[in-house]
């Protein structure tokens, strides 16, 4: 088997083990401080940051405008809203604008 089949399974176990340890982690408390609770309800806006971040500092208009329009829906509408109108402008100005 070659290098990177082990790699990829490795870093598959690694995953799981970290995901199901936190959850017995958590699971061991009756009830959990708020503090805490409100610091796991930002973790995925964080770990959104971290993805997007990175890309803005390459990007193109198309993808400023996507951003822009992203987080004006994400004002009034939810995540999948948000997603949907980010993805049809970025794509729709790449193909026509760009």
């Amino acid at each position: 088997m070659s290098t990177i089949f082990w790699i990829t399974i490795a870093a598959a176990v690694a995953t799981y083990l970290t995901r199901i340890g936190g959850h017995l982690v958590i699971s061991r408390f009756e009830n959990i401080h708020p503090r805490v609770e409100a610091g796991l309800n930002a973790v995925p806006a964080a770990v959104l940051t971290t993805l997007v971040a990175p890309a803005m500092l390459d990007a193109g208009p198309a993808e400023w405008a996507a951003v822009i329009v992203a987080t004006l829906v994400a004002l009034r509408g939810g995540l999948m809203s948000m997603f949907l109108a980010g993805a049809v402008v970025l794509v729709a100005l790449r193909q026509f604008v760009a």
